[in-house]
């Protein structure tokens, strides 16, 4: 488990957050993410580094994307947290309709999509169902 303070600082963050929110649900690069925040690559990639510290992510390297995702272990209190959140908390309520949009795209984008952390996690509530 990361220290409680990086764990905090991990979540505190309204981009970081909306980044956890994604990758709970489907393992995502930076530039997918990118695409889905409308954002900067350098942004989300240092917003994805303070959620690395943190220890949240698994990671799958494929050809020169990093693919990530929540971990495993950390999924049942993310959710709780989520859980939390009223729906005026939740920033950004058309990033799941942007995802599926990015996705749509992969095979036909310059990524080619994970191997191991294939897949959306079953039974998991859209972040826009909130």
């Amino acid at each position: 488990m990361p220290s409680p303070v990086e764990f905090s600082k991990a979540l505190a963050d309204p981009i970081r957050w909306r980044i956890i929110r994604l990758v709970m649900l489907e393992p995502l690069c930076v530039c997918e993410l990118a695409d889905i925040l409308e954002m900067p690559q350098s942004s989300v990639s240092s917003h994805v580094q303070i959620i690395r510290k943190a220890d949240l992510l698994e990671s799958e390297k494929v050809e020169k994307w990093t693919y990530f995702r929540i971990r495993s272990n950390h999924l049942k209190l993310i959710r709780s947290i989520a859980a939390l959140s009223t729906e005026d908390e939740i920033p950004h309520p058309g990033d799941t309709g942007r995802m599926d949009a990015r996705l749509s795209r992969r095979q036909g984008s310059c990524c080619p999509g994970p191997v191991h952390l294939k897949g959306r996690r079953p039974n998991q509530p859209s972040t826009e169902s909130r």
